[in-house]
């Protein structure tokens, strides 16, 4: 683990920060509930499917996990994906860039104010209490992303827990290239500490009420 030489708990950094996790979610559970029963009633009316969508990603040494989200896209989403794909290569070109789809037809309605406002992440602080999330770590990546992206420096990327928040997060999000985003993920890895970890939690507070980025 890189720790900053000058961070004065760095060895106690594990641990508090482990700990500011399980507080900091069982509070935010705690306060979205009622937006939550909302949000998982709005879905409901709006379009068939799940309340939820569970997302397969790659966790800490590569362990598959699931990221819990509100269901945002129709489904038979990824097979979806793969036709536009496919038929659009203007899609397939900002797909390879992104890896996000700006105007998504997979998105419904009520699903594009959710990932406008982020409120579609809300279930992924169980993610966190659980332990599969940090609060504050590098995105997760997929499989597909693993093959296609992170290459030699896979080990890297997988020697840390992935987060709910980050410096990709705080820094443009959707608008950054996958390209630049790895190189923000890795600066995170390399500088982390658990006074940037509480910096990016409270620079994430006014951008998850900004739509800027998010789509």
């Amino acid at each position: 683990m890189t720790i900053r030489q000058g961070d004065t708990f760095h060895f106690l950094y594990p641990y508090l920060k482990r700990i500011f996790d399980i507080f900091f979610s069982l509070a935010a559970i705690l306060f979205f509930l009622p937006l939550g029963l909302a949000i998982a009633f709005g879905i409901k009316l709006t379009s068939k499917g799940p309340i939820f969508y569970k997302s397969q990603r790659l966790g800490l040494f590569q362990k598959k996990i699931y990221c819990l989200k509100f269901r945002t896209m129709h489904t038979k989403a990824d097979q979806l994906l793969l036709d536009l794909l496919e038929k659009h290569p203007s899609l397939k070109k900002e797909w390879k860039t992104y890896q996000k789809l700006k105007n998504d037809p997979r998105v419904h309605l009520f699903g594009r104010f959710l990932r406008k406002t982020s409120l579609d992440e809300i279930p992924q602080f169980f993610n966190v209490l659980k332990g599969d999330l940090s609060l504050v770590g590098p995105r997760p990546f997929d499989q597909d992303q693993l093959q296609n992206y992170l290459g030699h420096k896979a080990y890297k990327f997988f020697s840390v827990k992935p987060g709910l928040t980050g410096l990709w997060q705080t820094s443009g999000r959707s608008l950054i290239s996958m390209h630049d985003r790895l190189k923000i993920e890795e600066r995170y890895i390399d500088t982390r500490s658990f006074w940037l970890d509480l910096k990016l939690v409270l620079k994430t507070v006014p951008i998850f009420f900004n739509s800027k980025g998010a789509f």
